[in-house]
């Protein structure tokens, strides 16, 4: 008989998932997450001393995606991804075709540096602002967009550290931010590029041939996060002073890979790199660092911890023995098979549950299954391929593309889930596909069959 603990965990992710999907009256998905974690926590799935481990386990990716985050809202406060996005739009020179590389290239950029939500949160009203002021019509509007979020979103697989879901599994497999990248640059980014080609072929006819000249001075559309910009002395000021911000915002990135290398905690040098930014700005805009306890999205942290509360049920009830019963014997002895079969198999989690819990519960399933050193790795990155690319196939796969459709909406520019799918039902597979299997003969290139952590 099934123990009545089993049933109330079951229940309540069942539930929790409906909530987040189903957001009534704009609730936020940190809600339905806590109280269904408490919920778990009360049916006896996950003990007191659980919470200590789940807490080891997130703390650190938390702390340093809220520490980026605080660095994308104090750059916005300097105007820096606006006069990004006026950079890159005057460079199309009038052309619909340059304007489209562009846009994508913004976007990669945006989450490459930072994370996927900030690159939607942030990015994506100033793309609205652009296109709404260019007087395109709807339809011709869709292409910039859509290809946007589709690659602020995936561009989260080539670096673990833009998304808090790949910085926790990194934890749960005990893998090095320098060791994801070095396995995961170079097939998520070829992945990334035949997501854009395909994207491009998608919409060419669509794509207009000319748009109007962009001019600098766009005042930011009303709903978005950060609404004033300050006022530089000449435009040669500003450019100047976006360029050394734009290289300190590079040598952080690169130091969370060195502290990575040396096995130093990552969140520290983001926290640095944070807390040098907001001094930057207090001495140069006057404005001190109190504001950002408004701004900055504290409740992910929440939404993460709540979250792997209730998988972190799921697994000690049995879900991950399930899983690793059925899946083992289909991935042993292949790493090909080890990679496609568990991309497939994340994909196909991410689009019915979201890829947060997804992921979650593909990784804990690994640590279960006794695969080798080799075999583990790549089939943990099969899975953030599956969470971070393959969950792009129905809106509903991750939050980052549910945030990108409401903001869409507002900017008042019809996307329907149908025009959307009609779009990723053909070029998501393909990608996701290729870039499992490049993965494949990557990773087996790159390391000769041996794999040293």
């Amino acid at each position: 008989m099934v123990q009545p603990m089993v049933w109330i965990t079951i229940l309540s992710f069942l539930g929790t998932i409906v909530f987040i999907l189903w957001r009534p009256r704009g609730l936020n998905e940190a809600i339905p997450a806590a109280i269904g974690a408490v919920i778990v926590l009360l049916s006896g799935s996950v003990s007191i001393s659980d919470l200590g481990i789940i807490t080891n386990t997130i703390s650190g990716a938390a702390i340093t995606i809220i520490a980026t985050i605080a660095m994308a809202i104090v750059l916005e406060s300097f105007g820096f991804f606006h006069w990004m996005a006026e950079k890159l739009a005057a460079k199309a020179k009038g052309s619909g075709i340059r304007l489209f590389w562009y846009v994508n290239l913004l976007c990669f950029l945006m989450t490459l540096f930072f994370n996927n939500d900030g690159s939607i949160l942030i990015t994506t009203p100033i793309l609205v602002m652009l296109l709404n002021n260019m007087g395109l019509k709807n339809h011709q509007k869709i292409p910039y967009l859509l290809s946007g979020g589709l690659i602020a979103t995936a561009s989260s697989a080539p670096i673990g550290v833009s998304n808090i879901v790949n910085l926790i599994a990194l934890k749960i497999v005990h893998m090095t931010l320098y060791m994801h990248t070095a396995m995961m640059f170079v097939p998520a980014t070829l992945g990334l590029l035949l997501l854009v080609g395909l994207l491009f072929l998608r919409f060419r006819r669509i794509l207009p041939k000319k748009v109007p000249n962009l001019v600098s001075g766009l005042t930011l559309p009303s709903y978005h996060p950060l609404k004033k910009e300050p006022q530089y002395t000449s435009e040669k000021e500003r450019s100047k002073f976006m360029l050394f911000i734009l290289l300190f915002v590079f040598a952080v990135r690169v130091s969370l890979f060195v502290a990575s290398f040396f096995s130093i905690p990552i969140s520290i040098m983001a926290v640095i790199g944070s807390l040098i930014l907001l001094g930057w700005r207090w001495a140069y805009l006057k404005i001190p660092p109190g504001d950002m306890l408004k701004k900055t999205p504290w409740y992910i942290i929440v939404f993460a911890f709540c979250m792997y509360v209730i998988i972190y049920g799921l697994n000690n009830i049995g879900l991950t023995d399930l899983l690793v019963g059925i899946m083992h014997p289909l991935v042993s002895g292949s790493l090909l098979r080890a990679s496609v079969l568990m991309g497939g198999l994340l994909t196909i989690l991410s689009n019915i549950f979201n890829n947060h819990p997804a992921l979650m519960v593909g990784t804990l399933t690994l640590t279960h299954m006794n695969l080798d050193l080799l075999s583990l790795k790549i089939a943990y990155l099969a899975n953030v391929i599956g969470s971070d690319m393959g969950s792009l196939l129905l809106p509903m796969g991750t939050l980052a593309t549910l945030m990108w459709m409401h903001i869409v909406k507002k900017g008042k520019i019809r996307i329907t889930w149908w025009e959307y799918i009609k779009i990723t039902i053909v070029v998501i597979p393909p990608v996701v596909l290729f870039t499992l299997v490049v993965l494949y003969y990557w990773v087996s290139w790159l390391f000769g069959g041996v794999l040293q952590n």
